[in-house]
């Protein structure tokens, strides 16, 4: 079982489970055969070594499918959620582009489908982007106006990796097929999370990666529903593997190992769920209580329960993880990016003022984590932002009640 005493205790307190999280230690078990003694190519159909390889790529794609409640023929290995975005959506483009050129997103997407919409501008395809309002939800009357006979594809993520927002998916896809568009969906913040079931919500494509819940990186999904009438073009040519979708020798041991994770998943994550979400509950209710203009981003919504996105308003995120950084580490209002100073374009989307985002601190809970290390971390930031605040001449002008145009909340 992966737990906090498994993590080296030198190291900060980890709350950033959102950008990746620990290989689980029984994942890694898995995976290890499958760097010496079974080695073999899975596309090796001469010989053991590849029946054996072969044999452990079928079933990790067998506990990946019940993970997600789909049939295992619809699962193809990729790299990761962001090469599975790119392969559906400039797939579908290429394979639908004598019908239309209109091509539908929300404003709170990652940037593994802004960048590839922003790209497809460039080739003249008409990009509209969807906004949310100040909770981070999808006005769904617009959604369903903005998708028409030109629509040739629509493309939503299930859960938001900064916030939380849950977005009705159910109801997009319903949506998408009534007007015969298809439907793709980023749900790679959801799975493992809460339980989804695209076949089941209508969804036509979907992608995630394994490491974010607790397999290897470098490995994901997609998900083609067999009964989709015009499917994706491949974006990688070069010997046919994963039925044309995806060439390239496959990546056994991580397969294994997502395989291993989706596994683990199915048995703990009702319960690790339960757990987490009255930890990160207990700590916004701290931040609430002892910090004054503190808002949770999104907290009104339907939301995961492993992150909570924090609006501490006259302070600087920047500035003040750099007084905890060797003891936490969390994100900051650029979470999509780290190295990015820009502020958050999720936040933006929502509402925020430039400061506001540059003020906020995504803090993302995960299995390992424990209430004393969650409690640890809390009193961090807490007292991080009463240091930061005590040499704010901003601060100081707020606390002697002059008027320093704080902008009211949305």
């Amino acid at each position: 079982m992966l737990d906090a005493q498994s993590m080296n205790s030198n190291q900060p307190i980890y709350l950033d489970y959102h950008a990746t999280t620990p290989v689980d230690p029984r994942v890694i078990e898995a995976m290890l055969p499958y760097f010496d003694n079974r080695f073999g190519n899975a596309a090796s159909r001469s010989h053991s070594y590849g029946w054996q390889a072969s044999e452990a790529v079928e079933l990790a794609r067998r506990q990946v499918a019940s993970l997600l409640h789909v049939n295992p023929e619809d699962l193809f290995f990729t790299s990761g959620a962001t090469e599975g975005l790119n392969t559906l959506i400039k797939g579908m483009v290429d394979s639908t582009r004598k019908r239309g050129n209109q091509i539908v997103t929300i404003a709170t997407e990652h940037h593994a489908v802004l960048d590839v919409f922003q790209w497809l501008g460039t080739k003249g395809y008409d990009n509209i982007i969807i906004p949310v309002d100040a909770e981070g939800n999808v006005n769904l009357e617009k959604f369903s106006q903005s998708v028409n006979r030109d629509t040739i594809l629509v493309s939503a993520m299930w859960a938001n990796n900064e916030t939380g927002v849950i977005h009705d998916i159910a109801r997009m896809a319903s949506i998408c097929k009534e007007k015969e568009v298809p439907f793709i969906c980023d749900a790679t913040q959801a799975v493992g999370k809460i339980d989804i079931n695209p076949k089941e919500a209508g969804v036509d494509m979907m992608v995630c990666s394994a490491h974010k819940f607790y397999g290897p990186k470098g490995i994901g999904i997609m998900y083609i529903n067999s009964a989709l009438k015009v499917k994706p073009s491949a974006l990688i040519q070069g010997g046919g593997h994963e039925e044309g979708f995806r060439s390239g020798t496959l990546n056994v041991p991580a397969i294994v190992g997502m395989g291993e994770a989706a596994k683990i998943c199915i048995a703990e994550m009702k319960s690790d769920m339960v757990r987490i979400e009255k930890l990160r509950d207990d700590f916004e209710k701290q931040l609430l209580e002892e910090l004054e203009l503190v808002t949770i981003n999104g907290k009104e919504s339907k939301r995961l329960s492993t992150v909570s996105n924090v609006c501490v308003q006259l302070t600087d995120s920047q500035a003040v993880m750099t007084k905890f950084r060797s003891k936490l580490a969390i994100s900051s209002g650029s979470a999509c990016s780290s190295a990015n100073p820009e502020p958050s374009h999720v936040l933006l989307a929502m509402g925020l003022s430039e400061d506001e985002a540059k003020s906020s601190y995504r803090f993302s809970f995960g299995r390992p984590i424990t209430e004393n290390e969650v409690n640890e971390a809390t009193q961090l930031f807490i007292n991080a932002i009463n240091e930061y605040r005590s040499q704010s001449p901003l601060w100081e002008m707020y606390k002697n009640g002059m008027d320093i145009s704080i902008p009211g909340r949305r």
